[in-house]
């Protein structure tokens, strides 16, 4: 069976966020002043109530304004599509309010349970919806008659409940394994600090070499091509956004052709443990290649295969990406952030090189890390995908 559906409007109100001028905000709690959470509070489906806030005056917010438990803030306004539309509930009490670019469903009825309420906004059915009404022309934002005339399964309210804790656990253990994936990645920095020691210490530790004097290769990828140069299928190639903080993300990648593959592309060739990185947005981020993508080809990065006798791919990439790492690269741009940091730059960059057996016993770590992530990513998309299932079914009422 299928429940029934109902519209927001007619189980909840909307309330408008706080306006005030620039010159009455502060970013410092002080008496007579109020916090206010804006879109950047709203993180998946979570309110931070307790970092980056701006406070107003307290004349400036009215008596509804000031959040309720139960109340469910959607940021309505943004210049990004994709801000359009995130909610979470608040669900204690707390003395605040929101601003201009948000609003908040206030339930009114109780013909619904308020964490079921925060359910709905968090489902694929309305993230659809939303999405559909911010692509229209020039439209990022929410209306009132948006909100207001979207429709929701009503089960009975015990069943309301119901699906409510079950999806609560859910979100959960999605928190749990969020919590792990964020445990093993911070663990590589750590690591490094552990076995290398600070900048500091580097420099009083190890020897000190220009990066290009320890690779056997150090050049720039093909720059971009015409979209003329992409196949459906082909020789996979990465691009900037393929290349995060010590990792390859093997997804929106781009294909070339056989043809353009053999010929003028052959420079742009990596190989696994090369190291790819960025040259502009984020410049100096930097990753090693996979043996998945053994044989691919670099779109506007640069790329460096390393003296392996000498500095080990793993070591060089954790320090390419370490703040001091970071320090030398911005060093060689005279203290400018480069728009395109390239391969001089690069080549000129100071790296400490400890001995070969320490670099060893560090990536053999960081090897058995990966391993783990690899398994937690896999079962976190897998969660993801388990979770939409349930909720949809759930929420659908199609569930047996």
């Amino acid at each position: 069976m299928s429940w029934q559906t109902i519209t927001v409007a007619e189980i909840a109100n909307q309330v408008r966020g706080v306006s005030y001028d620039k010159s009455q905000v502060s970013s410092n709690p002080s008496e007579g002043l109020i916090p206010i959470l804006r879109a950047g509070n709203i993180q998946n489906g979570s309110l931070l109530l307790h970092q980056d806030l701006v406070f107003v005056p307290e004349s400036c917010v009215s008596l509804q304004q000031l959040l309720r438990p139960g109340d469910i803030v959607v940021a309505a306004s943004s210049g990004s599509i994709d801000v359009v539309g995130k909610a979470a509930q608040i669900q204690k009490e707390w003395q605040g309010s929101f601003g201009a670019f948000c609003k908040v469903v206030r339930p009114t009825s109780d013909r619904i349970d308020p964490r079921y309420l925060h359910h709905f906004f968090q489902s694929s059915g309305y993230r659809h919806k939303v999405s559909s009404l911010a692509a229209g022309a020039n439209i990022n934002n929410l209306k009132n008659e948006h909100i207001d005339d979207l429709e929701i399964p009503l089960p009975p309210l015990e069943e309301q409940r119901r699906i409510a804790a079950i999806l609560d656990k859910v979100r959960s253990i999605q928190n749990s394994a969020e919590a792990r994936k964020e445990a093993l990645r911070s663990f590589e920095e750590s690591l490094f600090n552990h076995l290398f020691g600070s900048t500091y210490e580097q420099r009083s530790r190890w020897a000190w070499e220009p990066f290009g004097s320890l690779c056997s290769r150090l050049t720039v990828g093909v720059v971009v091509k015409p979209a003329s140069y992409y196949r459906e299928t082909g020789v996979p190639a990465l691009r900037s956004l393929n290349v995060k903080p010590g990792a390859v993300v093997e997804k929106n990648l781009v294909y070339i052709s056989e043809e353009h593959n053999d010929g003028v592309l052959s420079k742009s060739r990596l190989s696994c443990g090369d190291l790819v990185f960025v040259r502009s947005g984020r410049p100096g981020t930097c990753a090693v290649i996979p043996p998945s993508l053994d044989g691919c080809n670099a779109i506007d990065l640069l790329l460096a295969t390393a003296d392996t006798t000498r500095i080990l791919p793993g070591f060089a990439s954790s320090y390419f990406n370490s703040a001091g790492g970071r320090a030398s690269i911005f060093a060689e741009s005279r203290g400018q952030v480069q728009q395109h940091f390239n391969a001089g730059s690069l080549a000129s960059a100071l790296v400490p090189v400890p001995p070969i057996e320490i670099q060893l016993e560090f990536s053999n770590i960081l090897r058995a890390r990966n391993s783990q992530l690899n398994k937690c990513n896999f079962s976190f998309v897998s969660l993801m995908a388990l979770s939409k299932a349930l909720e949809k079914s759930l929420m659908s009422g199609t569930h047996p």
